[in-house]
């Protein structure tokens, strides 16, 4: 009995010490009260890890476990109608967010994880892409209005193929990043419904670790999926 309590007694120093892998620091310009929530998504449900009580401008820290690196999202609630959100690739270590009240999502700036620098580098491209998409949406208006048949084929034309474009573009994205979670990530965020044959081809050149991260095992499980309903 001595022994079973002293064994128990260990476990629970053990688990009261062990550090946290993700640190989280963040510092909101000109937030004076508001609630700050640290989330992810887990079994496709957005889950809260965290949450501070913020009462007066000042740094804030957040500590949670993490497996393999994956998306977590920073929310501010101040307080309104209107919740706010950050988005950022999280992996062991420390990252650091600095934003301010005014622009939290707009002023945000993230330093951390190397996955955080690959969907940075992503997410410019695709900016690129979704302002030519505003032109098209717009193009297409003029041309109804103006009833030019021929400007609505061209545009008709111009959009599938931008659409084409994005996708290859992420495929290519994602195989230079085979060694890094990002690339099974965007196969299943951005391209999920893209034909199998390309999903199967990212797959298969991920390194063993990516393939065993979170987002490695769910693009193996929905290539499975695919395959078995077809």
């Amino acid at each position: 009995m001595k022994k079973t309590i002293f064994v128990l007694a260990l476990a629970v120093l053990f688990s009261c010490g062990k550090e946290k892998d993700l640190t989280v620091k963040v510092n909101i310009k000109g937030l004076k009260k508001g609630t700050v929530y640290l989330k992810k998504v887990q079994d496709s449900t957005v889950i809260t890890l965290d949450s501070i009580v913020v009462k007066g401008e000042a740094p804030i820290t957040f500590k949670s476990d993490l497996e393999t690196p994956e998306m977590y999202f920073l929310q501010l609630n101040k307080n309104t109608s209107d919740d706010e959100t950050i988005s950022f690739f999280a992996n062991k270590g420390v990252t650091e967010i600095n934003t301010s009240v005014k622009n939290f999502g707009l002023d945000a700036k993230i330093k951390g994880s190397k996955e955080q620098k690959a969907l940075e580098e992503y997410l410019l491209v695709m900016s690129r892409f979704n302002n030519r998409n505003l032109n098209l949406i717009k193009e297409e208006f003029d041309a109804k209005v103006a009833k030019d048949t021929a400007k609505i084929i061209a545009n008709a034309k111009a959009y599938n193929s931008l659409i084409k474009s994005k996708y290859l573009y992420t495929v290519n994205f994602a195989i230079a990043n085979k060694d890094n979670e990002i690339a099974p990530y965007l196969a299943i965020s951005e391209i999920s419904d893209a034909q199998t044959k390309w999903l199967d081809t990212i797959n298969k050149v991920l390194t063993p670790k990516v393939k065993a991260s979170k987002y490695g095992k769910e693009l193996e499980a929905l290539i499975a999926e695919r395959k078995k309903n077809n």
